[in-house]
């Protein structure tokens, strides 16, 4: 894993914080790595970062809101989405944010 390359801010993250269930892991699996490919595909789209344990959060960034809404609106995603809620997730939030300004080290 590295650290997303971002645009110059200003841009864009969505946090998806979540709890998983402990059923249907190989599914899970596959249709998050499924994920992961098609949202590289997506314009606007600028990397991820994330971290699991007990709770996950994945964060990605993207250049404006309505890439972040496309994403959202796509048929395959808004099919991830449902098998999440009816099969992988105890809980979820999402957050989407305004980055005004970041910093490396």
């Amino acid at each position: 894993m590295t650290i997303a390359n971002t645009l110059q801010t200003p841009y864009y993250a969505v946090i998806f914080t979540s709890l998983r269930t402990k059923t249907d892991e190989e599914s899970y699996k596959r249709m998050a790595q499924k994920m992961s490919e098609l949202v590289e595909k997506q314009e606007g789209y600028l990397g991820q970062e994330s971290a699991h344990e007990n709770l996950g959060i994945t964060v990605s960034y993207w250049k404006d809101l309505d890439s972040i809404r496309k994403w959202k609106e796509n048929s395959q995603h808004i099919f991830a989405q449902n098998q999440g809620k009816e099969k992988w997730y105890e809980a979820y939030k999402v957050r989407i944010c305004k980055v005004e300004r970041d910093y490396q080290f």
